[in-house]
């Protein structure tokens, strides 16, 4: 696994994110999409695999969980599980708070 710096402190992730609101990054060739919940910054691919809707422009819902904006699929932010089951699962990276600041694991 390779391990990308995305933010360099705790202060740029309060500027750039806000609680329950989906951020898109992109990482090499990758579209990830970032969600900060109580205080925990949760990551997984940005592409619902139902039908390739950018979940980024999708909400969190009281469960925590993304909800994608065409067609109301929802998936476990921690997990990646879409939660009817219907379709496969997110892939999903873990984040690390590092001595240079933030970074996400990529295979």
């Amino acid at each position: 696994m390779e391990w990308i710096p995305i933010f360099k402190s705790k202060e740029e992730v309060q500027s750039k994110l806000r609680e329950n609101v989906p951020y898109r990054i992109d990482v090499g060739s990758k579209a990830i999409c970032i969600v900060l919940r109580e205080n925990v910054l949760h990551s997984f691919e940005n592409k619902c695999s139902h039908n390739g809707e950018a979940l980024h422009k999708g909400s969190i819902n009281y469960l925590g969980e993304i909800v994608c904006p065409w067609h109301g699929y929802r998936f476990n932010i921690k997990t990646g599980r879409e939660c009817g089951e219907r379709c496969r699962d997110l892939e999903t990276f873990p984040i690390e708070e590092k001595e240079n600041g933030f970074c996400i694991g990529v295979l």
